[in-house]
């Protein structure tokens, strides 16, 4: 029996983990957040990858530390009833609801549309575009045990090469210097926590939780068998995964900020790659970025809908089977892909303010289980608990405008009762509370 990967092997299965995660908003949002952060970029940055890159990362190595197989056996630690719940509103968050359609979404309207000739009906070009997007999705998700070859050795790669050769040229020449651009209103007095809440778009922390079973059945089809083997594999994996997010994150900033001496502020992160294609590579350019978005989107597509149905065959053994949770997931993600990207950014921000701090005081537990000891069990029900009454006030405050201004009055009152609440912070303090607070009763109990 193996108790390690070989270097190709593990390549292989980080190059696969990169590819679950980096797709539609990992290109748009640190792009824009470029543009719009100007000298102020590095900060910026440094706060996208603590949420982008190291959140991610925590998660793989949660889930290694505590030998579990799946984000349900991970939070089965707070409560039985609480993991089902949990771990269903991340899947669908992550799934048909928000980032598969997503990713749809932004190949069409950010690589279809600028390629399509004049007079062509755009809603017959989404007819058959998304046939086709969900089609390919549907055919190679069906074979969950090919996954590793299709993400990891064949679309993964491709990426990178596309991705190199339109952001190779920002590099070598850069359209001007990000010194010079001021930043805007919202990165010109705390960047990195501006940077710190963008990562949350990108909503990798939740797929690092979500990705964790199609990451261990993978090191298992590959011989590694010991749950502690398991653990160290993925965790390697998850390192060579988060360094190659790093550099892409950076060139992608970098560039989007450079593009503002040239350029005005976009509109948003899709528009931004269109200018640097065309900048460098004119009437090609449109055609490169089409390229480069589809890789990046297929294969994060691919992977959330395996992981999907293979967490719900897990959840519900009597129900459906994987083929049938696939076809479904699917189904509802090309319904959801017709509302368009605008509406699905709208909404799914305020859902993720509210799962992201469960999420990370999740992955902290996990990580911290070891030092509490005894009152780790207690810890968990305390700061989730406590994690949850605030995640509520983060989800109503940032609820589409036609809504929020009908609950001020309540969200006044989480403003005034929780420090940090305005900077989406509001969760911090009685999460450390809820650590303290355990450890104080089990000491007593002692």
């Amino acid at each position: 029996m193996k108790h390690k990967l070989g270097l190709l092997e593990l390549l292989s299965v980080g190059s696969m983990l990169f590819g679950l995660f980096f797709g539609a908003g990992n290109l748009i949002f640190p792009s824009l957040m470029g543009q719009s952060a100007g000298s102020s970029a590095v900060p910026a940055l440094l706060g996208f990858l603590v949420t982008g890159v190291g959140l991610p990362l925590l998660a793989v190595a949660a889930l290694g530390a505590t030998q579990s197989d799946g984000l349900l056996q991970l939070s089965q630690k707070v409560g039985r009833n609480y993991a089902l719940l949990f771990t269903c509103a991340l899947y669908l968050t992550i799934g048909p609801f928000f980032a598969i359609p997503r990713c749809f979404d932004v190949v069409f309207e950010t690589g279809i549309v600028p390629l399509l000739p004049e007079g062509v009906s755009h809603r017959l070009a989404l007819s058959v575009f998304s046939a086709a997007f969900f089609a390919i999705m549907l055919t190679i998700s069906l074979h969950p045990g090919k996954i590793l070859l299709w993400i990891g050795k064949l679309l993964t790669p491709l990426f990178l090469v596309v991705f190199m050769g339109v952001m190779g040229m920002a590099l070598i020449y850069p359209m001007g210097s990000a010194e010079v651009v001021a930043p805007t209103a919202d990165y010109a007095v705390l960047p990195f926590i501006r940077g710190l809440l963008e990562g949350y778009n990108t909503m990798d922390a939740l797929a690092g939780l979500a990705f964790g079973i199609v990451v261990v059945n993978v090191i298992t089809s590959l011989g590694v068998k010991e749950p502690g083997d398991i653990s160290s594999c993925a965790l390697r994996a998850g390192i060579f995964s988060s360094i190659l997010m790093s550099l892409i994150y950076a060139v992608t900033t970098l560039a989007g900020a450079q593009s503002r001496a040239v350029y005005p502020l976009a509109e948003n992160g899709g528009a931004v790659l269109t200018l640097i294609a065309r900048h460098y590579f004119g009437g090609a350019g449109a055609s490169l970025l089409a390229l480069l978005i589809f890789f990046a989107c297929i294969k994060t597509a691919i992977g959330l809908v395996t992981s999907c149905g293979e967490a719900f065959v897990q959840m519900f053994p009597n129900k459906l089977t994987y083929r049938q949770w696939t076809v479904l997931f699917s189904s509802v993600s090309l319904v959801f892909a017709n509302l368009g990207l605008s509406s699905i950014i709208q909404w799914s921000i305020p859902v993720l303010m509210m799962l992201y701090p469960l999420a990370v005081t999740l992955i902290l537990l996990a990580l911290g289980q070891k030092f509490l000891g005894g009152a780790a069990p207690l810890a968990y029900r305390i700061v989730t608990a406590f994690t949850l009454i605030c995640a509520v006030g983060d989800f109503l405050r940032t609820l589409p405008a036609g809504i929020a201004p009908k609950l001020s009055p309540v969200i006044a009152l989480f403003a005034r009762v929780l420090p940090f609440y305005e900077l989406g912070m509001g969760w911090v303090i009685p999460a450390l509370a809820g650590i303290f607070i355990a450890l104080g009763v089990h000491y007593l109990r002692k």
